[in-house]
């Protein structure tokens, strides 16, 4: 188990970008006490809110680059600029450019209007979006740093998905479990000694991490948001969240009774106690968990299987490889999906899709980045929108609940 983030949240607007400064140094004085703990801090960011609330269209990339730049002199590994608002379309056009511009910037595009539901014309901006931002690079990593999102809350500390609300800065704690689960279920005779075991660790971690927090006593200065203990894997056997859902039992996942090891495990997180922040769900990243990768090569799940464990726990699709040629109109019924999927069981889902230029569905990726395993580009059955779906400017669904 490691810290992958000290996610900081600020709002540009209500702050000169001086104050980056001193939010690193409280940053720094956390990293410092958690690193005396024996913990591994992987790395700090820094997310605000909405770039919308404090940019105009004609100068968002300058007043961004301005923000980037501060919080990398200050330490600070990268910057969520929050996402795109539904009642400013123009704010999803220049996305790309955003990204084009920067090197360690992340962004997304709203999906859902919480009164209204799905947006259709923000569908369609965020499948344009995936597919102009796949063209930035030749490999079409660009896309790594954006998600299209739906009902994903502030203070969220997992990126691409983190921003921020209201004028008052704050930090919440981002950790890498995925391995707490592989381990408790490995040797585990039933399910309820595998929740037993995965539970006293992660409560154990979160009162070892409290500890600090409490003795700086920066509450009212730097309040903490809470822990997003979300089982977020390492490109390592050790750390994949795919191989936790085999140790319960299943051989592939993929197979039946994959739907039934997510739910255990994600029913297993809503039983901590400690303070709770963003998802503290499953991740299931394709081309950031080894088995999940090597999976992909098998065969053995589609895009379809990862939608489905979405009902029942984590965060959504992540850097899923699609084909390079894929068009935007064949990526918005797949965000249709998740958009709804996520208004109807009133839960924060993302999509963060990769169209890999040049490569075609069951061809291998071949990025060199130190947090992805190389897997399959995935397709899945899909065809552009039509009849009521391609014509209703909103999509009202109420959850069930």
């Amino acid at each position: 188990m490691k810290i992958r983030s000290i996610t900081c949240f600020y709002h540009p607007g209500s702050q000169p970008i001086e104050a980056i400064t001193g939010l690193a140094q409280h940053v720094a004085k956390f990293r410092n006490k958690f690193t005396s703990l024996g913990w591994d801090v992987q790395t700090t960011r820094l997310a605000t809110v909405p770039f919308g609330l404090y940019t105009k269209p004609e100068t968002a990339i300058q007043i961004i680059s301005q923000i980037e730049a501060a919080a990398i002199e200050n330490g600070f590994d990268y910057l969520s600029v929050g996402p795109a608002r539904i009642t400013h379309p123009i704010e999803y056009e220049i996305i790309p450019d955003i990204l084009s511009s920067t090197k360690n910037v992340f962004a997304t595009g709203m999906l859902t209007h919480n009164h209204k539901g799905i947006s259709t014309a923000a569908i369609k901006a965020c499948a344009k979006i995936i597919v102009k931002s796949a063209t930035i690079t030749v490999d079409g990593f660009s896309n790594l740093r954006f998600s299209a999102s739906s009902k994903v809350r502030p203070f969220t500390p997992f990126f691409p998905a983190a921003y921020s609300y209201g004028s008052q800065p704050a930090f919440a704690l981002a950790i890498e479990a995925a391995d707490v689960a592989v381990g408790a279920f490995e040797s585990s005779k039933t399910i309820a000694e595998g929740r037993v075991n995965m539970l006293a660790r992660l409560e154990t971690a979160a009162k070892e991490l409290n500890t600090p927090i409490q003795e700086l006593n920066l509450r009212w200065e730097f309040p903490f948001k809470g822990f997003d203990f979300s089982l977020a894997p390492f490109p390592e056997d050790w750390c994949s969240l795919a191989l936790a859902m085999e140790n319960l039992g299943v051989q592939q996942i993929g197979m039946m009774g994959s739907l039934s090891a997510a739910a255990i495990l994600a029913e297993t997180l809503d039983r901590g106690t400690w303070r709770k922040t963003g998802f503290n769900g499953l991740m299931l990243p394709v081309l950031e968990d080894s088995r999940l990768a090597s999976r992909s090569i098998d065969g053995s799940f589609s895009v379809k299987d990862l939608l489905m464990f979405s009902s029942v726990c984590g965060t959504g699709l992540d850097t899923v490889p699609l084909p390079g040629d894929i068009t935007a109109e064949r990526i918005e019924p797949l965000l249709m999906d998740i958009a709804a999927l996520s208004l109807r069981l009133d839960k924060p889902l993302t999509a963060r899709l990769m169209p890999v230029p040049g490569l075609k569905s069951g061809e291998m990726t071949q990025y060199d980045f130190e947090f992805f395993k190389n897997g399959k580009i995935l397709d899945f059955p899909s065809a552009q929108l039509g009849k009521a779906l391609s014509t209703s400017e909103w999509i009202e669904i109420r959850n069930r609940f």
